[in-house]
């Protein structure tokens, strides 16, 4: 008899190491080296189960990684799966974050603010040393998610 190994799928998500970061974020480093800072509060507020860790930040801060790495726990059996954590997105964006991809997608400060629907000055002000709001980091990470093959808006004629 041989073992054959049988792949349905991809791989659970699996996390290496977790810390707290500020509000109901969270440092996560996952097994295979990706390291992202996730906003837990969209699985946090959305559910019952965890209206403790919502009034407590002591609580809240006091979780850790399970033994084989596929959900986060907190004292109490509350557990907040890999699978899902990786579903969230990551909070903020960092100014060279938003920089890289205004010059890989080609836009201009008065392009991205047409994207993005905001004035070129808060263009300029978020490619230098602005705090990025959580809103301006999801679409722009949309923006460069959705653009074209060529790495372009999808501007006809260009």
């Amino acid at each position: 008899m041989t073992d054959d190994l049988i792949i349905v799928g991809q791989a659970l998500p699996r996390l290496r190491d977790a810390e707290p970061a500020d509000g109901f974020c969270a440092h996560i480093t996952w097994r295979d080296g990706r390291v992202a800072v996730i906003n837990l509060a969209p699985a946090i507020f959305s559910h019952r189960h965890f209206i403790c860790l919502r009034d407590d930040a002591a609580l809240f801060r006091a979780f850790r990684v399970n033994e084989d790495g596929t959900a986060l726990e907190w004292p109490g059996d509350i557990a907040l799966s890999a699978e899902w954590i990786e579903r969230l997105p990551e909070a903020g964006m960092e100014n060279a974050e938003f920089r890289a991809i205004m010059e890989r997608r080609h836009l201009s400060l008065e392009g991205m603010a047409a994207a993005l629907e905001i004035s070129r000055r808060q263009v300029a002000d978020f490619r230098a040393t602005k705090r990025i709001p959580a809103h301006i980091a999801l679409a722009t990470r949309y923006i460069d998610h959705k653009a074209d093959g060529a790495g372009r808006l999808g501007q006809a004629g260009d």
